[in-house]
């Protein structure tokens, strides 16, 4: 089953860079696929447009068949409420506990007074507590988001995101900001929820190494075009040059 699908995106910013022209691919649930190019390739702005932080120009976006770009109100409440975004500066309160950030990606399904008042139901306070262990951070619940290290908040973040329970995970750049280490680390986690899961997974990644070790197919932007898209062993010198030209990967 198809899990997203976009159809001759295209994006134009004000200044009058186009950001993305013509770009369509689809993604079968379940799969692992990174989005790679160069700096200004336009995944960024992709990112934004597929969870619904800006709108395309032109073109359709589809969230299990569902036109999401249309989408008004709340159908399109229903349609984000199945994405999970994970950020590579994380977006976490540092002043609250790890299970407070976690609880706080239910607050949309909650009434506005029982959502003030931090007045989440037993079965959801459970849940979180599960996600931080599946995520290595059961004993951390409660110590405050600011003492912890780069990668453990990207932890509480994929943690948050899983919260949701979303049919698909859009992760930006997790890694940008951590050690080579703890990035692939954090790559081994969303891979090993996609598996376990079925959870579908798309990466934004400067890091064509990790990309390719840890993904099913590989999407290759260039100038806002697609000029790649394939798996991992198919991307040979030559499809290399056509997603960063001379520039070193």
């Amino acid at each position: 089953m198809v899990q997203l699908e976009t159809r001759q995106l295209c994006k134009t910013y004000p200044s009058g860079v186009q950001a993305l022209e013509d770009v369509g691919f689809t993604l079968e649930r379940g799969t692992f696929l990174s989005v790679i190019g160069p700096s200004g390739a336009g995944k960024t702005t992709l990112f934004r447009i597929l969870n619904g932080m800006e709108r395309a120009d032109s073109g359709q976006v589809l969230h299990a068949g569902q036109r999401f770009e249309q989408a008004r109100g709340r159908k399109r409440r229903a349609i984000q409420k199945t994405i999970g975004t994970i950020y590579q500066d994380f977006c976490l309160v540092e002043q609250l506990d790890c299970l407070q950030n976690v609880l706080n990606a239910a607050l949309p399904d909650m009434n506005l007074l029982t959502g003030s008042l931090g007045l989440f139901p037993k079965d959801r306070r459970e849940e979180a507590e599960a996600l931080l262990e599946q995520v290595g951070l059961g004993d951390k619940r409660f110590a405050s988001v600011q003492e912890l290290s780069g990668g453990q908040k990207q932890r509480v973040a994929i943690a948050r995101a899983l919260m949701r329970r979303p049919a698909l995970l859009l992760a930006d750049e997790p890694v940008a900001s951590l050690d080579p280490v703890t990035g692939r680390q954090i790559v081994e986690l969303l891979r090993n929820i996609q598996q376990r899961q079925g959870v579908t997974v798309l990466m934004n990644s400067h890091n064509l190494e990790l990309a390719r070790t840890y993904s099913d197919r590989l999407l290759g932007l260039r100038e806002g075009r697609v000029v790649f898209d394939g798996p991992p062993d198919a991307l040979d010198a030559d499809a290399l040059f056509r997603v960063y030209g001379g520039r070193s990967a």
